[in-house]
């Protein structure tokens, strides 16, 4: 997919981001969260993708 200037919407929760890093003892950037959400998109993207090219309706975890 191609890459855009402007950062997209953010589809993840962020404070569960970070918990799992601080859990980890470590610290996170505050980009981070943006930076995570941005791959998601990408994966939901290619998983759209996907099921379109095999004529399904329906988005299913082997898509990802």
């Amino acid at each position: 997919m191609a890459k855009s200037s402007k950062p997209k919407e953010i589809v993840v929760v962020g404070s569960k981001i970070k918990e799992v890093i601080k859990e980890a003892g470590l610290r996170s950037d505050g980009e981070l969260v943006q930076a995570v959400s941005d791959k998601v998109h990408e994966m939901l993207g290619d998983a759209i993708l996907r099921c379109k090219g095999n004529n399904r309706s329906t988005v299913r975890p082997y898509d990802l």
